[in-house]
């Protein structure tokens, strides 16, 4: 067996891993690499020759869910190659890249894209997919993005567990770790574990958990009647606890764009199905002609989902003269570096965005693991060959973790063969 890193370590997206044997080759996401404040995207792997050339070969990709710089590069992939992803992840994409569509000049882009994801086929947790002699089984993990996965590789004797981008505080977090001692391990002991590392950069920071998070919200909505709130529009966890927190005042509608509600639908139909927590059941998209809504607001107070685009600047300047500034607050719940304006992530459509607003609260936590999860993912699943930091902008920093000793010696950054296992690590391409 053969895992090649093509890229990952010592980054932060972009991701691409493959496992290969002498009789098939698959890989693990194929991800873009993330822009930059100008929106810029520097990736050369972002065309269709350099795509052919990685792909050719390859039997299947897999990925473990929908963000770009998991997924961005599956339009480029020729159609001979399978591709799959979670059932509402899919539908997810969809809706996202139709809504892009609409962009001037982006047409013939998007017909490609969805034409793509039509395309793809459909992961079912727990369902193992033989691809030649690689067996690959997907289990649920919980992250921004829903209807995320960790998958299960084995070819022959060897076991090797990728488990994306996952962690601990989120609604649905508290099944990964009896997952992995109720399904995972029971199949054998996991030789290599394929981890990320993103938030290694902050040791030290405190995670809040998403049910403390949706306590704070409500706390600030009860201060504000006005509430506009900037989060990812495909973070269900997330969009659940301002729901929520707007629910529980009574009577202020929750308002979005059709898009977003198209977003909500989906996650109403799938997980809403087994809690009541992910029902989005009563919202509304804003109508500048909506005299009846526009009424309930003024009157109630609400909650608008908002993105930083010039529909959403629109909206606010329909509604900032009937709005009195002292009850006005934009919540922002995304990474606190996006409007850092001396800050090299900083993206200026954000800074530009939030300084409309008269007040605005920051209320956050990541998608990504805790340092303590990571550590203890990585205690319980004790990989006997080898720990392969992936998704970090140090790798190195693992080794800061406080996990097991005999762990710390199997951390791995660098290629080396293993136990006839050959582990070919790219530093940057």
């Amino acid at each position: 067996m053969k895992i090649t890193i093509h890229r990952g370590i010592d980054q932060i997206g972009g991701c691409i891993t493959e496992i290969a044997t002498d009789n098939s080759r698959i890989l693990i996401d194929l991800g873009q690499n993330l822009p930059d404040g100008e929106g810029i995207v520097d990736d050369d792997l972002a065309n269709r020759e350099a795509i052919g050339k990685i792909t050719q070969g390859i039997d299947a990709i897999f990925y473990t869910h929908y963000h770009g710089d998991h997924l961005g590069l599956f339009h480029y992939v020729p159609d001979n190659v399978p591709q799959y992803i979670g059932k509402v992840a899919k539908q997810v994409t969809l809706c996202k890249h139709r809504q892009l569509s609409y962009i001037k000049g982006r047409k013939k882009l998007s017909q490609e894209e969805i034409s793509k994801l039509e395309k793809m086929s459909v992961l079912i947790p727990e369902q193992t997919i033989n691809v030649r002699n690689i067996k690959v089984t997907p289990y649920f993990v919980s992250h921004s993005a829903y209807d995320a996965y960790m998958f299960l590789i084995e070819v022959d004797d060897k076991k090797v567990l990728h488990i994306g981008d996952f962690r601990g505080h989120g609604y649905l977090s508290k099944g990964l770790l009896p997952t992995i001692k109720k399904l995972i391990l029971p199949r054998g002991k996991v030789d290599f574990l394929i981890t990320e590392g993103t938030m290694l950069s902050r040791l030290g920071e405190r995670v809040m958990s998403e049910n403390e998070l949706q306590r704070e919200a409500s706390q600030i909505m009860a201060r504000y009647r006005n509430v506009f709130v900037m989060c990812s529009s495909t973070d269900m966890e997330r969009l659940a606890s301002f729901y929520a927190a707007n629910k529980n005042l009574r009577n202020r509608p929750l308002i979005c764009d059709r898009f977003q509600k198209n977003i909500l639908e989906i996650f109403t139909q799938s997980a809403g199905n087994h809690t009541s927590l992910f029902r989005f059941d009563k919202v509304y998209d804003f109508n500048s002609k909506n005299t009846k809504l526009i009424h309930w607001m003024e009157d109630k107070g609400f909650c608008m989902f908002v993105r930083a685009t010039d529909k959403f600047k629109d909206y606010y300047q329909t509604l900032v003269s009937r709005l009195e500034p002292k009850d006005t607050v934009l919540i922002y719940s995304m990474w606190k570096e996006y409007i850092n304006d001396n800050g090299k992530h900083a993206i200026q459509r954000y800074i530009e965005f939030v300084s409309m607003f008269p007040n605005m609260e920051k209320l956050h936590t990541s998608g990504h693991a805790s340092p303590e999860f990571l550590a203890e993912v990585c205690n319980l699943v004790n990989p006997t060959l080898g720990i392969i930091p992936i998704h970090s902008e140090n790798s190195a920093s693992y080794s800061k973790l406080p996990i097991e000793e005999h762990l710390q010696q199997r951390i791995l950054t660098s290629s080396k063969t293993i136990n006839k296992v050959e582990i070919k690590i790219n530093q940057n391409i």
